[in-house]
């Protein structure tokens, strides 16, 4: 009897296609023969393509966009393959980048990474072989044959070859990801959590664990660990959590400081502990670092969830509407891409999370962009895929994880609503904690806009005629309403009072005018007034304008507004207490799926409608409260008009707390039993300041002020030797005011440092003109350039791409400068085009004026102060790093410099080029 014949091993099928690199300024080509080239750039590289077969590349729009090409019609682009074969895992968008996510030799120069390429696609094409005898296997064998006969994918022959299956037939399942998705399930409601606390001791002893064996000794941060565990302590009177404000320096590690403790808590009471951050960027970091705590990728997967909004994920309702496109060229492999992600990712986060952003670059925002639920239209229990919901998914599970991680915008939004879907934590780390104030700010505020009034009509009446699955709020209880006949009546008077809200082409009717409409005749008094008050109206970018004293328009607009939001108002809150009513009075009878589907339909009519209705009643019967002069308010109003591109696309009436750490402090601090607020700039950081005003500053800004009970406070110094690993300058013959010899500055100085600068501006259109002038010459010195708002990729993408390449350099604004760990030589150099003064807003002019406690210039200085010290803070993430700081406005005053760790020094240009080159080359 014959032996069974051992699996025969796939047959890779590799492209035969010439490999092109798109260096800094020039291309390298390996033909097939093994021939490297270094052709021309332009109608030159055109012509020695055009008798070649499609090559062989990474990132293909940004290579025909570097080489001077014509968008590429064919290409084997590795990324797509990268996307199809290893969905859920990240890379880099370049060859170095690749390289680096697959485990092979990271390339020297162009040609290093050119005779790479082929290595890469058969790493991955094993990859994908080893799932051919798995039902992923054959879905990937019937997209593969799908994006074939569609759309004569250049890696398809490839991909079936690898998966043994040549002759794939299409399949349309394969599309269809929720098939092989696992459901949720109810679970009974967590028992009460402990009150169990975390000694100093035990906290230690936790980090050293999490650290091992051998781990680099770090006094500092094992007593950081300590001074957080007095956030997990019992709390001994309502309203009085423990409160922990903790500074910690760069290099302190106090990400796993705090972890330490905190994990201890969530195991020692049975309920999960916040970590809360302010950027995407430092949400993935943290949840990359908790790989210390749980090295099993199960058991991590198990203990920690990342929250964010629904905005942020994938939503299998938008997947399976947009299936319709599967035939379209354009629209097949990008949604193939997404399908493949969707089986494969951790909690369906689409932006910021294991969902690649360079995939919006490569295809543009058609498809991908309608997959996530970015408008409000989610509609709960009534979707067919509400049990395989990867919201829904992160929400359960976050009930029974030890460590949540999400951001501040979350937990002072649900902190707004109650408590929101999560109920409300017990104990939370707010990182990046100097951001409380600014996400307070932004979740405490209310605004009359066009956008936000027409966003209501839409939810309440459905697309009308848009393309569009916007239901409205007839489709969304028509079920209940079957059942119960009291709904209608309200309903369609709701219905009917929603079309005093803004109707279709409202943005139009902005300037021109039109027929009489409460909301519609608001926002031209609103305009009318911001035109005929803002100061210095250029015609190009929005402007504001106080509100008092009001234009006669504006108290008789605002009042009919008020009266037709009250209609709006009355049938909503009884429709609501009606399904209150259906569900309180006979529980006993309803089925599960009712009782979700009237709780679904309460909470969405409350957050939807009427908690912003309540608001915007609030502020129009207030207009006429005109505040005395000398006072303190509690809120700020203000009108502005929006612009984009010299166009008026909006107007409203804006209000924010004076200080939005009052709300923070009663809606989020007090409520809960103990949180930690730690940043490496929570102080102002002057040396010669006294350190207990020092510490009221900090307080101030993070809401411990407004607590009966002082907050504790530790102060831990970095470990770096800044004098050493450093050098600062401010340049002293450079005209800010003059965009081309700023960038001829940077330029210059991102040339002397061979590339790792980072370019910070205060202004968009000044990093985009910079962007365009310097780009050709640092490209053809060898400097790739990327910048934010110029790039297609999200500002995770380009920080990863910034790091994987070592001599690139990046522009950016403030989301550059907060929640960015590059260490090493990637990032050498740092380049602020002027001080970051706050904007001077209307808003900020009052905070000016009631905040600053009689010393308006100093609040001021504190903030320009606090974003150069942060900024400096991206320069040093290591023992060994090595960086210069450079700030390129003459008129920077000495006392906004006093806070940075080394001051400046006053040089000519000349100089900070030739120290810069000189202290970067000796290290």
């Amino acid at each position: 009897m014959s032996k069974p014949r051992p699996p025969q091993p796939p047959r890779l099928l590799l492209p035969d296609a010439p490999a092109l690199v798109a260096g800094a300024g020039r291309a390298t080509l390996l033909t097939p023969d093994g021939e490297v080239l270094t052709p021309p750039l332009g109608s030159a590289l055109a012509e020695a393509l055009a008798g070649l077969p499609p090559p062989l590349l990474v990132h293909a729009p940004a290579t025909a966009r570097r080489l001077d090409l014509p968008a590429f019609i064919d290409a084997f682009d590795l990324l797509e393959l990268f996307a199809f074969c290893m969905p859920g895992c990240l890379a880099a968008p370049t060859p170095r980048g690749l390289a680096i996510a697959l485990d092979l030799p990271v390339p020297a120069d162009d040609a290093d990474a050119a005779a790479l390429l082929p290595e890469i696609a058969t790493t991955l094409l094993r990859a994908l072989a080893e799932t051919r005898a798995s039902s992923a296997g054959a879905d990937a064998a019937a997209m593969a044959a799908q994006l074939k006969a569609t759309t004569g994918w250049p890696w398809a022959e490839s991909v079936l070859a690898a998966l043994g299956a040549p002759d794939a037939r299409p399949d349309r399942n394969a599309f269809r990801p929720w098939r092989r998705l696992p459901e949720w399930e109810d679970e009974a409601p967590p028992p009460p959590p402990a009150s169990h606390g975390v000694t100093q001791a035990e906290a230690r002893a936790r980090l050293a664990a999490m650290l091992g064996e051998g781990a680099e000794q770090r006094p500092s941060q094992a007593d950081y660990a300590s001074a957080a565990s007095a956030a997990f302590m019992p709390r001994e009177a309502e309203g009085q959590p423990n409160f922990v404000l903790a500074e910690a320096g760069t290099g302190t590690g106090k990400t796993l400081g705090y972890i330490a403790p905190a994990s201890l808590w969530a195991e020692k009471n049975g309920a999960p502990v916040w970590l809360s951050t302010y950027t995407r960027n430092l949400q993935r970091q943290l949840d990359q670092e908790l790989a210390r705590l749980y090295p099993d990728p199960e058991e991590r997967r198990a203990r920690v969830v990342v929250r964010k909004g629904r905005e942020n994920y994938l939503c299998l309702l938008n997947l399976e509407e947009v299936q319709g496109q599967i035939s379209l060229r354009e629209a097949a492999l990008p949604l193939a891409l997404a399908c493949r992600w969707a089986t494969a990712t951790r909690d369906g986060d689409i932006v910021g999370g294991d969902f690649p952003g360079w995939i919006m670059e490569l295809f543009g925002g058609a498809v991908i962009g309608q997959l996530a639920d970015r408008r409000g239209e989610c509609i709960r229990s009534a979707c067919t895929h509400y049990r395989k919901c990867y919201v829904e998914h992160s929400i359960r599970r976050a009930k029974s994880a030890r460590l949540v991680v999400a951001n501040h915008a979350l937990v002072m939004v649900q902190a707004a609503l109650g408590g929101g879907e999560d109920g409300r934590p017990l104990r939370y780390v707010f990182d990046e904690g100097h951001h409380v104030f600014d996400a307070a700010d932004g979740a405490f505020s209310a605004a009359i806009s066009g956008f936000e009034t027409a966003e209501m009509r839409r939810w309440l009446l459905g697309a009308e005629g848009g393309r569009s699955r916007a239901k409205g709020l007839q489709r969304r209880i028509e079920d209940l309403a079957g059942d119960i006949p009291d709904l209608l009546a309200p309903l369609e008077a709701a219905l009917q009072a929603a079309r005093a809200l803004p109707q279709q082409g409202w943005q139009s009717r902005l300037a021109e005018g039109g027929i009489p409409h409460p909301t519609e005749d608001f926002l031209r008094a609103i305009r009318a007034q911001v035109l005929a008050r803002a100061k210095d109206d250029d015609g190009q970018y929005g402007i504001e304008c106080d509100l008092h004293p009001m234009n006669p328009e504006m108290a008789e607009t605002a009042a009919a507004l008020e009266r037709a939001l009250a209609r709006l108002e009355e049938p909503l809150k009884t429709l609501a207490g009606r399904l209150q009513a259906k569900l309180d009075d006979n529980p006993e009878e309803l089925e599960l799926a009712e009782k979700i589907r009237l709780e679904t339909a309460i909470r969405g009519i409350e957050r939807r409608v009427l908690l912003p209705l309540g608001a915007w009643r609030s502020m129009l019967n207030g207009l006429g409260n005109m505040p005395e002069p000398g006072t303190r308010p509690l809120m700020v109003d203000w009108l502005a008009l929006t612009r984009r591109e010299a166009r008026d696309i909006d107007a409203g009436m804006h209000r924010h707390w004076l200080d939005p750490t009052q709300p923070f402090a009663m809606q989020v601090a007090a409520p809960a039993h103990g949180l930690l607020i730690t940043s490496a700039t929570l102080r102002d950081g002057l040396p010669e300041q006294d350190m207990e005003e020092s510490w009221r500053t900090a307080e101030a800004r993070t809401g411990a002020a407004h607590l009966p009970m002082p907050a504790l406070r530790a102060a831990l110094p970095s470990p770096f030797d800044y004098p050493g690993q450093t050098r600062a300058f401010v340049v002293t013959d450079v005209d800010k005011a003059r965009t081309p010899q700023v960038a001829a500055a940077m330029q210059g100085l991102f040339m002397a440092a061979g590339g790792g600068g980072l370019g910070l501006f205060t202004a968009i259109r000044r990093l985009r003109e910079v962007a365009r002038i310097i780009a050709p010459s640092l490209e053809g010195m060898g400097i790739p350039l990327y910048a934010q708002h110029v790039d297609a990729m999200d500002n995770a993408t380009l920080v990863d791409v910034f790091r994987a390449e070592e001599n690139s350099c990046l522009l950016g604004t403030d989301a550059m400068r907060d929640g960015v760990d590059v260490p090493g030589r990637s990032l050498r150099l740092l380049v602020y085009d002027r001080v970051p003064w706050p904007r001077p807003t209307i808003l900020h002019r009052e905070r000016r004026t009631h905040l600053s406690e009689g010393d308006p210039k100093g609040y001021d200085d504190a903030q320009a102060r606090h974003k150069l010290r942060q900024g400096f803070g991206r320069l040093i993430r290591r023992g060994d790093d090595r960086g210069v700081f450079v700030l390129l406005d003459k008129s920077a005053p000495s006392r906004l410099l006093a806070g940075l760790p080394v001051v400046p020094r006053r040089v000519t240009l000349r100089e900070a080029l030739e120290e810069t080159r000189g202290f970067l080359a000796s290290g």
